[in-house]
C-alpha cells in the first residue's frame, strides 16, 4: 500500500486529512507546528489514534511519519 493510499483510508475512517491530523496532534501537546516534539514517541501517537479514531498500527505510523516530516501527502 502506498503512503498516500494511508492517508486516504485515514480519511475514509476518520473524516480527517493530513492537515487536520496535525493541527489535532498540536492541540494534543505532541508536536508544535506540526512537527512532532523531541520527546514524544511513535507508541504515543498509536494509542492517541487508537483510542480516539479507532485506527491500526499501520495507519497510525504514517500520521507519526507526517509528524516526524518523513514522509509528505502524495508519497508513495
Amino acid at each position: 500500500m502506498s503512503f498516500q493510499a494511508y492517508l486516504d483510508t485515514i480519511k475514509t475512517k476518520t473524516g480527517k486529512g493530513p492537515e487536520e491530523l496535525l493541527a489535532l496532534a498540536d492541540g494534543k501537546g505532541f508536536s508544535h507546528s506540526g512537527k512532532l516534539k523531541p520527546d514524544v514517541k511513535a507508541g504515543q501517537i498509536i494509542e492517541w489514534l487508537r483510542d480516539e479514531f479507532g485506527l491500526g498500527h499501520g495507519h497510525s505510523m504514517a500520521v507519526y511519519a507526517l509528524l516526524t516530516g518523513k514522509k509528505k501527502p502524495g508519497e508513495k
